[in-house]
C-alpha cells in the first residue's frame, strides 16, 4: 500500500528518523492555523508540497481540471520565506490537477497539501531500502545524486549507486553503515550523524513492515545534521494484521477505481492497458496467462487472481470488474482445479454468465480435477462460452476471437 509523504514522515518520526516539521491540510481554511503553528516553533521559511502518489511533483505542472489548456502554476512543490506567498501557492495547488512524468497526461487532483518548514542545506543524497528479490535479501542503496530520479541515475551513471545487502541472520551491521558513508564521501560529524541516521532508518523499514523506503533527498543541513527532506514508503499489505492503524492511511482517491472496487471482494486485481481480460487462480498461473495473451497477439487488460476458491460469487464479481474496463475485447479464464474441482468452477462460470451480460467473447480453460466434466458442462450450457484444452488451445482460440473483432 502506497501512502503520502506526510504519512510516511509520521511513521519515520515514530521510529526516531529526523524529518521536517510539517502539517497536512485538506482545506485552505486550515492554512492559517498551520502557518501559525509553524511560526510558533520559530519557523519562517515554508515549503508547500502537493500530496499525490507520484514522483516528480516539484517539476510537475498545475492545471485547471475544468480546462486542461489553463496552466495555473509550474511546480507542485514551492518554497518561500513569505507566509502570504505560501498561501497563494496553496490556493493555486489545492484542488487542482498536477501532472508529472509519473502521473501521465491524466494527472492527479491534489486533495492534500503538506505545509513544512524550509531548511537550509548544503548537500543532498539518495537513500533507498527494499527487498532484492533476486537473492532474497534487503538492500540499502545510496547515491550522491540526491534529488534526481534513481531510474535516471541507474541508466546514465550506475557507478554512482552504492549497495549493501543485509544478511537476515545478523541484520544490518555498523561496518556496512560505515561503508555506505565512505562511499558517499562523508567525513567528520556528518559521517557520525549518517551512521545513526541510516541505522535508525533501516530499523524503521523493518519494524514498520515496509516493502520500500525511499528518501530523496536526504539532506545535510548547515549544522551537519541529517534530515529526510522527502519520504516515500510502501507498506506490505500482508503485514496489515500487525498494524491495525495502517488501513486508515489508505487514500482510495489515489488508486484506480476498478482496483478499489476489486479490493472490496478480496480480488487481487491490477488494471493494465491491454484488450484481453484474464481471470486466473494463482499469481504464477496469472503471469503465464498474460504471456499466453501476448503470444496470441493481444495485450492483457488486467492481472486478476481470484484465489483458490473461485466460487460463483467470486467469478461473477471478477467478470463485473473485468467488463467495467471498456478496452476489454475478449476474456480468457484460466483456472487450475486443485483446491476446488473444475466442475464446480464451471458451474460458477455458467451461473455468472447467466446473471450478467458478457458482451465479449469468453474463452475458458479449466485443468485439474474433473476437467473433462467441466468442459462438457461448458459445451452444453447453451451459452456463448468457448472451452479450451491446454495452454496452446487457449492461445489459439484467443487469437481467433481477437482476429474476428
Amino acid at each position: 500500500m502506497k501512502i503520502h509523504e506526510y504519512q510516511a514522515k509520521q511513521i519515520l518520526l515514530k521510529y526516531g528518523v529526523p524529518v521536517q516539521n510539517g502539517i497536512p491540510i485538506k482545506d485552505i481554511a486550515e492554512f492559517d492555523p498551520a502557518i501559525a503553528t509553524l511560526q510558533s516553533h520559530g519557523i519562517n521559511q515554508y515549503v508547500v508540497k502537493s500530496q499525490i502518489h507520484a514522483g516528480g511533483r516539484g517539476k510537475g505542472t498545475i492545471y485547471n481540471p475544468a480546462n486542461r489548456d489553463e496552466v495555473i502554476l509550474e511546480g507542485g512543490v514551492k518554497f518561500t520565506t513569505d507566509a502570504a506567498k505560501a498561501k497563494e501557492y496553496a490556493q493555486k495547488i489545492l484542488g487542482n490537477l498536477l501532472v508529472t512524468h509519473q502521473t501521465g497526461s491524466e494527472g492527479k487532483i491534489v486533495k492534500t497539501l503538506f505545509i513544512t518548514e524550509g531548511l537550509d542545506y548544503s548537500r543532498e543524497f539518495y537513500i533507498g531500502i527494499l527487498l532484492d528479490r533476486t537473492i532474497g535479501r534487503n538492500v540499502i542503496m545510496a547515491s550522491t545524486e540526491g534529488g534526481v530520479e534513481i531510474e535516471k541515475v541507474a541508466a546514465e551513471t550506475p557507478e554512482k549507486i552504492i549497495k549493501e545487502w543485509i544478511d537476515p541472520n545478523v541484520g544490518f551491521q555498523t561496518f556496512q553503515a560505515r561503508r555506505l558513508a565512505f562511499g558517499l564521501g562523508l567525513s567528520g560529524d556528518v559521517f557520525k550523524n549518517f551512521i545513526t541516521f541510516i541505522k535508525t532508518l533501516y530499523n524503521a523499514y523493518v519494524e514498520s513492515d515496509a516493502s520500500l523506503i525511499e528518501i530523496n533527498p536526504m539532506a545535510i543541513l548547515n549544522d551537519n545534521k541529517i534530515v529526510a527532506l522527502d519520504a516515500k514508503i510502501t507498506l506490505d499489505d500482508n503485514a496489515m494484521f500487525r498494524h491495525p492503524d495502517y488501513p486508515a492511511l489508505r487514500d482510495t482517491n489515489e488508486e484506480d477505481a476498478l482496483e478499489v472496487e476489486a479490493s472490496k471482494y478480496d480480488l487481487n486485481y491490477v488494471k493494465l492497458d491491454g484488450n484481453v481480460g484474464c481471470m486466473v487462480n494463482g499469481a504464477g498461473l496469472a503471469m503465464a496467462t498474460m504471456d499466453i495473451i501476448k503470444l496470441a497477439g493481444g495485450e492483457p487488460a488486467n492481472f486478476l487472481d481470484v484465489g483458490g476458491g473461485a466460487s460463483m460469487e467470486t467469478v461473477e464479481n471478477g467478470f463485473k470488474i473485468i467488463l467495467s474496463d471498456p478496452n476489454v475485447k475478449a476474456i480468457l479464464v484460466n483456472i487450475f482445479g486443485g483446491i476446488v474441482r473444475c466442475d464446480r468452477v464451471a458451474g460458477g462460470i455458467i451461473e455468472a454468465a447467466k446473471n450478467i451480460n458478457i458482451h465479449v467473447p469468453l474463452v475458458v480453460r479449466l485443468a485439474g480435477t474433473n476437467a473433462d466434466i467441466a468442459k462438457k458442462m461448458l459445451d452444453e450450457s447453451g451459452l456463448n462460452i468457448i472451452s479450451a484444452r491446454g495452454f496452446k488451445d487457449a492461445a489459439e482460440k484467443i487469437t481467433r476471437v481477437l482476429s474476428n473483432k
